[in-house]
This record gives C-alpha cells, sequence and structure tokens, in this order.
C-alpha cells in the first residue's frame, strides 16, 4: 500500500491523490456578482450539502496552486455574501467545464460558456437556467483555511429559495435521479455520470435495527461466494426466518433442483446454496436469502 505523508509531498501531488481518491464530488456551479453588478461563474467540486434545517450548503473556491491568488468568486462574496448554487448534468458539463477558464476580472462567464442568465428572486446573482436544480443562498460563514496555494477557503451557504425543474421530477413531485442525470467530478480530466446503469440501492438500517455480521454463521459469514456487501445486507436484517418460515420455504420447491443435483455432497449444496442466495440478495431479498442459506440445516 502506498503511504503519503502530507507535509512530505508538493501540493500538486497532494492535490491529485485527494481528488482521485475523494470521488465522485458534486459540483457547485456557482454564480456571484460583485459590488458593481458584474456577474461571474465558476465550477467547483469541493463542495456538498451538510444541514437541511437549516439548508445549508458548503463549498471551496480553494486559492491557485499556481498563482496563490483567490479565485474572483471569493472576492465577490466577500464584497455581498450572495450566491446562486447552480447544480450540473450531463447536458451541460462541457460548458460548465468552460466556465472554470482563468477569464480576467470581469469577463461574463455566463456569455462565455453560453449560459443563460435567470433573475433570482431574493438575491442579486442570476441563475443558470439550464441547470435542473438552483439554489438561491446568502453566506453565512467564510472560512478561510490558510495563505497558501491550495488553501481552502470555505462558503457556509444557507439556501433561502429552490428552483427545480419539472422535467426531473417523478410523478411524486421527487427528483429522479436518472432524469437529473447529475455528473460528479473524479480526478484529473475525469467525470462520472448518474445514468441508469450506474445507480444501485442500498436499503437504510433506519426502522430496524440489524442483527449485524457478526451474527451471521461463521459457514456463511466465511463463504467464498458471498461479497462484504451481501453480508452487510444479511446483516441488516433484524431477524431470521423461524425453522418454520424455513421448512415452508424449502417445501415450497424454490431450491429443489439445489438438493436433488448435490444434495449427496455438503460442500457442493452449501456453495449452490451460496450462489442462489447471491442472485437474491443482488435483487434486494434478503429475506428469502436468508432462507435459502439456512435450509442445508432444516
Amino acid at each position: 500500500m502506498l503511504t503519503i505523508d502530507p507535509k512530505e509531498v508538493k501540493t500538486p501531488v497532494l492535490h491529485s491523490y485527494l481528488l482521485g481518491a475523494v470521488a465522485p464530488r458534486p459540483i457547485a456551479f456557482a454564480s456571484t456578482m460583485d459590488k458593481d453588478g458584474n456577474p461571474n461563474l465558476a465550477p467547483f467540486s469541493f463542495f456538498n450539502v451538510f444541514s437541511a434545517n437549516p439548508p445549508i450548503l458548503i463549498f471551496s473556491p480553494a486559492r491557485s496552486g499556481r498563482t496563490n491568488t483567490n479565485k474572483h468568486t471569493y472576492e465577490n462574496i466577500k464584497e455581498t455574501n450572495e450566491v446562486v448554487i447552480n447544480v450540473v448534468n450531463y447536458n451541460m458539463v462541457n460548458q460548465a467545464s468552460l466556465a472554470s477558464t482563468e477569464y480576467p476580472k470581469g469577463v461574463n462567464e455566463f456569455v462565455k460558456a453560453g449560459f443563460t442568465p435567470v433573475e433570482s428572486l431574493k438575491v442579486k446573482p442570476f441563475r443558470v437556467k439550464e441547470s435542473p436544480a438552483q439554489l438561491e443562498c446568502i453566506v453565512r460563514q467564510v472560512i478561510e483555511l490558510g495563505d497558501h496555494g491550495g488553501a481552502g477557503n470555505l462558503i457556509i451557504c444557507e439556501v433561502v429559495m429552490m428552483h427545480i425543474s419539472e422535467d426531473v421530477l417523478d410523478e411524486n413531485q421527487h427528483i429522479d435521479p436518472v432524469k437529473i442525470d447529475l455528473v460528479g467530478r473524479m480526478g484529473a480530466n475525469w467525470y462520472s455520470r448518474t445514468n441508469k446503469s450506474a445507480l444501485f440501492e442500498v436499503i437504510k438500517p433506519l426502522l430496524n435495527t440489524g442483527i449485524g455480521v457478526d451474527q451471521i454463521p461463521t459457514a456463511i459469514r466465511n463463504s467464498n461466494v458471498l461479497t462484504g456487501n451481501n453480508l452487510g445486507q444479511l446483516g441488516n436484517i433484524e431477524r431470521l426466518p423461524t425453522q418454520e418460515e424455513i421448512i415452508n420455504y424449502k417445501n415450497s420447491g424454490a431450491i429443489n433442483e439445489a438438493f436433488e443435483v448435490f444434495g449427496t455432497n455438503k460442500n457442493k449444496l452449501e456453495e449452490q446454496l451460496h450462489h442462489i442466495a447471491k442472485g437474491l440478495l443482488e435483487n434486494n431479498k434478503p429475506e428469502e436469502a436468508w432462507k435459502v442459506l439456512l435450509s442445508i440445516h432444516h
């Protein structure tokens, strides 16, 4: 394993490793305005949401690693304490990247990158019409992390108005992750895209207390077939199936073929049952997977 002491490598090298390891990162496409009303638009991938009540976003327009100067976004925020954070989806990612060009102060990136400015309701900076979600914010605090190149400036923002395109909503008025088609920053020139093939669900342990991986029988926990993800799914079950449930499942005929083919070879049977259970887990059916795994003992 490569071990790195941040104090012993140059900032550009450390920056590269950090961005490659902490990814994908959402993109804050930040629209600001200076005290004279000149607009600015720039993307930042040091960004996330940190609170819902109050609604707080934080992004960081870091000091330039080449010139040790601050971004125009940072300078504008220090003057006005307002920003609009627009999210970036696949349809606009190349334009958003173009807006990251270090144009001289006063150059309008809305014009340079070909975006449409829309007036905000509660703050002065414009929204980006092409963005599927636009968040008007007031700046509550700025935390400067250093005065050397690469040092971050944490912009702590409170969302005072949100605008979400109806094109990305489902029938319940929730944001559809496929329709919104967001992108995330990886290392170097790489991005990721949240298209359908890249999406998967993980059932959160919110309403139940899972038994935990430590309560899974050793033969299952040490399986050569089941992965750590599979064990996590099995450990998220609040209770194991009863003997009656296991017997009823076994008698249903769902796994008859496995017992008929491998019934005389316990090791082969166990391996086959693990494969069946793995398939069920991949389809988010942990309760049924448990019945399969425990059927060998009934």
